[in-house]
C-alpha cells in the first residue's frame, strides 16, 4: 500500500499544471470566453467610470421593507439569546444524568 501510494505521488509530482484559456470582456463589462458573439480583444476593459455606472445601474437599492425586517430579525435573535437561563456548568444540578452515572451515588 505504502509503495503504490509513494508511487503516485512520484508520478503526480512530475505533472505540469494545465493553463487556463484567457478570458474578455464585452461591452457591459461582464466576463466572458474570448472568440465569443460580444467579446472585446483580450486585454480590453470597460472605462472604471462607466463600469461603476452600469454596476450600480444592474442592482436597486434595498427597500425599506427588507432593511426593516433584517433588523427586526437581528433584534429578535439578540432578545432570544438574552432570555436564555443562565448556566455556567460548575454544579451537579446544571448537568442531566449520564449514562455512565453511578446511581448510588
Amino acid at each position: 500500500m505504502r509503495v503504490t501510494t509513494l508511487a503516485a505521488l512520484i508520478l503526480l509530482s512530475g505533472a505540469s499544471a494545465a493553463p487556463a484559456a484567457p478570458t474578455c470582456q464585452n461591452r457591459d463589462g461582464d466576463t466572458v470566453h474570448c472568440g465569443t458573439p460580444g467579446a472585446m480583444p483580450l486585454g480590453w476593459k470597460l472605462p472604471p467610470d462607466e463600469f461603476y455606472a452600469r454596476q450600480t445601474a444592474k442592482s436597486p437599492p434595498p427597500s425599506t421593507g427588507l432593511a426593516v425586517g433584517a433588523f427586526a430579525g437581528i433584534v429578535l435573535l439578540l432578545a432570544l439569546i438574552g432570555l436564555l437561563p443562565e448556566f455556567d456548568g460548575t454544579k451537579p444540578a446544571d448537568w442531566d444524568r449520564q449514562e455512565d452515572d453511578d446511581l448510588r451515588r
